[in-house]
């Protein structure tokens, strides 16, 4: 639920993060970030059955990041906000070092030579 006046603005957030808590919903912003869609373009953007993806954009709308308008008897969607596309772009990016110190963090015990290294008869040889 977006932000109305006496709530606390914590859950307001958390309500937010509770929304992009789903890879689908995640995915379907992906594609919005991109420009409007049609609700047959997230279908199969997404992989999501019409009626499984109309529920995700109702979440993403209850919390204000998605807006959508009928145009004739097509139902055409968009991010309310293109802060939302950044983000997105900020979670990859956290991913991305998080990942990067991962494979830093592997290749130093790949490398390590102390005893315990040694006694680990399940590491391979060089």
């Amino acid at each position: 639920m977006p932000f109305t006046p006496g709530r606390p603005v914590t859950e307001a957030k958390a309500d937010l993060f509770k929304a992009l808590a789903h890879p689908g919903r995640v995915r379907i912003l992906e594609l919005l970030a991109e420009g409007e869609h049609t609700v047959g373009e997230l279908a199969g953007g997404t992989g999501m059955e019409l009626s499984h993806l109309s529920q995700q954009v109702t979440v993403l709308r209850r919390v204000g990041l998605v807006d959508s308008r009928r145009v004739k008897n097509t139902v055409v969607c968009s991010l309310r906000d293109p802060q939302t596309a950044e983000l997105l772009a900020v979670a990859r990016r956290m991913l991305t070092r998080t990942l990067e110190h991962d494979r830093e963090l592997l290749a130093a015990l790949g490398q390590a030579d102390d005893a315990v290294a040694l006694a680990d008869r399940s590491r391979p040889r060089p």
